[in-house]
């Protein structure tokens, strides 16, 4: 394994779980199991937001509109597996 991915390792697998994370809050928000109005929840989904807004937004550009559902996660989470793959066989 290169020292490339020996460093980038723990930063995607740390991406992806905040991806994750992101993923299932956006779900229980839509459901209105969490709410926007409780001030931790909202702190919580800004800075969720914040932090993968530049991941998403170049995704999003390209992307054709779907309605209300936004694929930009699952492309990040695809294009990292990728360069995961890529990384660890060379």
């Amino acid at each position: 394994m290169s020292e490339i991915a020996f460093v980038l390792q723990p930063v995607f697998s740390v991406i992806k779980t905040i991806i994750f994370i992101y993923f299932i809050m956006s779900w229980l928000l839509s459901f209105q199991v969490l709410n926007l109005r409780q001030p931790l929840v909202a702190q919580i989904w800004n800075g969720l937001t914040t932090l993968l807004e530049p991941l998403f937004r170049p995704i999003r550009n390209i992307l054709p509109a779907t309605g209300g559902l936004d694929f930009s996660p699952l492309v990040v989470l695809l294009i990292i597996l990728m360069l995961e793959r890529l990384l660890f066989v060379i």
